[in-house]
């Protein structure tokens, strides 16, 4: 059932055994693992079924570099479906070694196994509608898949894990049906949660706090509080919610807002190859239809020998806003990107162009009018138009020559933080400050990965990868912090000294209130966050539904496929 709680009287109260504060991938997926389970739930979303200016200046808040960190109301969206209403789909899972404790990645280390995951991999997959959590080649194309660069046989690197691209789906487009007809969900949009108020003893959260734009207050009592808020508005709720724990809920230790993460990205170098070597650096479809890419990873114990960060790498044109490319097909890109979404956009600029360039671009597209209309009609056919959109630009160079397009984790640092601000929003919660920072372990972790894919290129004798080493830091930070990964701020540790949460995502020291968002990873991976943000929510759900209903723990735990594809 859906409620638009501006519809409600002031001071409307609601009961759930389960509230859940968010109505993104985890708020929803959870949902519809207790839904199913017949436990009664209250969601409550602070924005509507679309985009609202008024809402969305919600998120504003401060950044201290705002050449480092984009405004914080960007990539992500007040809305129900949250970012999923914007992002591009990559679907990937993290590796067993970002759960281990290494000893060159200070604050490392989960407190769980990757095999507790693991499991819940699948019909994380499938939820986001990627298809079965089938993460290698060999899985997911029985019949043979052409690697990225033939006869690259490295020590170093593997190329036969994959990406695979979600259509992608907006969840609270998706899943509305469904949640609208659970008997026991009500989905309450327009409610704005503005603290979490403890009990007496401090120990338990007696209710959740919510306000919509048109002054109506509500409360929302439950056994169970789960915030799947996102990596910023959780530290923000709980370090809002200081009534009784002055520093905020759950940060006796000062740690909420710290270990922010997002992910070191960008593009580099050129890769030569030499004539006659085949490339296959485009996507392929499954046998049920999902974009898979394979793509370029440090294997495990290269990452130990190098003592560096996971990081993977992708081949790349060129860069977009150089017309020396000759590209009409990057040109027309170049020079429509005021046309194109803020989140993609971004990487179409690469300083200011001087009108020379854009003479030069113009001149690109007019030598070759047919690929870049051959380009346009498939963008519109193949993305615009699709229900399964194409993930992603993929333009063949005239010569065997490519750039290094690559994806590195970010080494937990304390120092890297959200914190609240001065400035309040229009229902007077106080609006985040964001101080994302890097360190030299991130820059060195990239350096090394690039040194070891150049010395695998060269020994497999497939061509040679040039990049300028003193550009490393320049070209990761070109963009600044990898847009919506939102990694860190209230991290699972064993003991309330070393993170947030526990192994059950609990706050420590609140014996009700949960988180479900990449808030709690205490590492950020090579992977972008979704698909494992949607595992922990099941993974929650389960936990859940064992404390809440014994008699049912004993049903089967995981949605059919049947069901997933209702």
């Amino acid at each position: 059932m859906f409620i638009d709680a501006r519809g409600f009287a002031d001071d409307a109260r609601l009961q759930a055994q389960v509230c859940i504060v968010g109505g993104g991938a985890a708020g929803i997926a959870l949902a519809l693992r207790l839904g199913q389970r017949g436990i009664d739930v209250v969601l409550l979303e602070a924005g509507g079924r679309r985009h609202e200016a008024r809402t969305q200046r919600l998120y504003e808040g401060e950044v201290t570099d705002a050449r480092l960190h984009p405004p914080a109301d960007r990539y992500r969206e007040r809305r129900l479906g949250g970012s999923t209403a914007t992002w591009g789909g990559r679907c990937v899972p993290f590796d067993p070694i970002d759960f281990e404790a290494r000893d060159y990645i200070p604050h490392s280390g989960w407190p769980i196994s990757y095999e507790e995951l693991a499991r819940y991999y699948d019909e994380a997959s499938l939820l986001c509608e990627a298809g079965p959590a089938r993460y290698r080649a060999a899985d997911a194309f029985p019949d043979g898949s052409a690697p990225p660069v033939a006869g690259f046989a490295a020590a170093r690197f593997s190329d036969d894990t994959l990406e695979r691209f979600s259509c992608p789906t907006d969840f609270g487009q998706r899943y509305r049906l469904r949640l609208d007809g659970a008997a026991r969900t009500r989905v309450v949009l327009h409610a704005n949660v503005t603290a979490l108020r403890l009990d007496g003893d401090g120990n338990r959260i007696a209710a959740v706090l919510a306000r919509t734009l048109d002054g109506r207050r509500i409360e929302v009592q439950a056994d169970f509080v789960v915030l799947a808020a996102g990596g910023l508005e959780t530290a923000r709720l709980l370090l809002a919610s200081h009534d009784r724990q002055p520093a905020g809920i759950g940060n006796g230790h000062d740690l909420v807002g710290r270990y922010y993460m997002c992910h070191l990205a960008g593009t580099i170098g050129n890769l030569r190859l030499g004539h006659g070597v085949a490339v296959a650096h485009g996507y392929q479809r499954s046998a049920d239809g999902v974009y898979c890419r394979r793509r370029f990873a440090l294997r495990e114990d290269a990452q130990r020998t190098l003592r560096c960060g996971n990081f993977i790498a992708r081949l790349h044109h060129p860069r977009i806003g150089d017309p020396a490319h000759g590209s009409a097909v990057l040109s027309l890109l170049f020079l429509a990107r005021r046309l194109i979404p803020y989140e993609y956009a971004k990487r179409l600029h690469d300083g200011d162009s001087a009108p020379r360039d854009w003479l030069a671009h113009a001149r690109n597209v007019a030598r070759d009018p047919c690929a870049a209309f051959a380009f346009a009609w498939q963008m519109l056919t193949q993305r615009k138009l699709a229900s399964r959109k194409f993930p992603s630009i993929i333009v063949t160079p005239r010569e065997p020559c490519f750039s290094l397009d690559f994806h590195a984790e970010q080494v937990p640092n304390p120092s890297s933080r959200v914190q609240l601000s001065e400035q309040r929003d229009e229902l007077g919660m106080p609006r985040l400050r964001i101080d994302w920072r890097h360190t030299q372990a991130d820059v060195d972790t990239v350096q090394r990965a690039l040194a070891a894919f150049a010395a695998d290129v060269r020994d497999s004798g497939v061509g040679r990868f040039d990049y300028a080493a003193e550009s490393i830091e320049q070209e990761m930070l070109r963009y600044g912090a990898y847009g919506g990964h939102h990694i860190g701020t209230a991290r699972m540790a064993a003991t309330p000294r070393t993170g947030v949460v526990d192994t059950d995502l609990r706050v420590h020291g609140v014996g009700n209130l949960f988180v479900a968002s990449a808030a709690v990873f205490p590492t950020s991976s090579q992977a972008n966050p979704t698909l494992t943000i949607v595992a922990l929510a099941l993974r929650l759900g389960d936990h859940l539904q064992r404390r809440l209903a014994p008699a049912q723990a004993a049903s089967p735990a995981a949605l059919s496929i049947e069901e997933l594809a209702a």
